[in-house]
């Protein structure tokens, strides 16, 4: 029978994140509370910030679209691999899969432009303070946002597509507890060495972009704090850190599974729970513990009920 360029694998197996039946039952509880944590932590940052006016800032509402993707990023990959803890076959669909690479692309990649936009918003407030309500305007933050989310969506889109064109005939097994990219295109029966530089390039480019973007501006914005050491600057300082600190928990382990020229399998599986369960987590508590305007709307809120 004369072989067609379709896919005829209908489902993939998982290996997990550990083969140890022992340390997969002993994994189960952390990582679900980590996850509830996380949904619980994020979707009130977002309630908050929609619920107190006095958090109608352009600052507050991009940091609940970052929250609101962070919930997203980890709700993409978790769960499955939360359920896959206590399964003997830990198998996805081809379509499961393809979304699973889709969703992970397009909400890193807005997560990575939201970034940026949110380093442009202390640039202005810090760098030009006497022109920011003008420039930093509510019709000019829901654009940024509307861009960040497009940007997210094409890169998404992209990857699908380049992934979509290779044949799925025979191997099954994914080496991971989600549908890594570059995993899956090892599976393909065809030679992918060309697609996967343009993988990398696509993927490079937006997040090399970005990175140099927010190194940019982050280093106005801290020359700027150091001319002029006062109150005002010290709060600007603290600010600054939380969204450094952020930046860093993201492009960390990014920056790490794709420059570094071996590939471990267990450190990129580390390397990815740290992505999708353990930062989604932090950066709500980052920006709560941080924020003297968040953590005084949580105490009003508590005098409230």
């Amino acid at each position: 029978m004369e072989e067609t360029n379709q896919s005829v694998v209908s489902e993939f197996i998982f290996q997990g994140f550990c083969t140890s039946r022992e340390l997969q039952i002993f994994f189960l509880l952390p990582f679900s509370t980590l996850y509830l944590m996380t949904v619980v932590g994020n979707l009130f940052v977002v309630i908050l910030i929609i619920i107190d006016h006095h958090l109608h800032s352009p600052m507050y509402y991009l940091l609940a679209n970052l929250s609101f993707i962070d919930f997203c990023l980890s709700s993409v990959t978790t769960p499955k691999m939360i359920t896959d803890l206590i399964q003997e076959n830990k198998t996805i669909s081809f379509g499961g899969c393809m979304s699973q690479i889709l969703c992970v692309h397009f909400f890193a990649g807005g997560e990575m432009v939201l970034l940026v936009t949110m380093a442009y918003d202390r640039y202005v407030a810090i760098c030009r303070p006497l022109h920011y309500t003008s420039i930093m305007d509510r019709q000019k933050c829901i654009w940024l946002v509307l861009i960040s989310w497009i940007i997210g969506f094409v890169h998404g889109i992209n990857q699908l597509i380049l992934v979509l064109e290779l044949p799925f005939c025979g191997p099954r097994e994914i080496d991971s507890f989600f549908c890594d990219i570059s995993l899956a295109m090892k599976l393909a029966c065809t030679n992918t060495d060309t697609l996967g530089i343009i993988i990398n390039v696509e993927s490079g480019v937006l997040a090399i972009t970005c990175l140099i973007l927010l190194l940019i501006s982050y280093t106005y914005i801290l020359l700027t704090i150091q001319l002029h050491s006062n109150d005002g600057s010290s709060k600007a300082l603290s600010t600054c850190t939380s969204h450094i600190i952020v930046v860093v928990l993201f492009y960390g382990p990014v920056i790490f599974i794709y420059l570094w020229p071996d590939s471990i399998t267990w450190v990129d599986k580390i390397l990815s729970v740290f992505n999708t369960v353990i930062t989604p987590l932090l950066n709500p508590v980052i920006y709560t513990l941080r924020n003297r305007d968040i953590k005084n709307a949580i105490k009003k809120l508590i005098n409230h009920m």
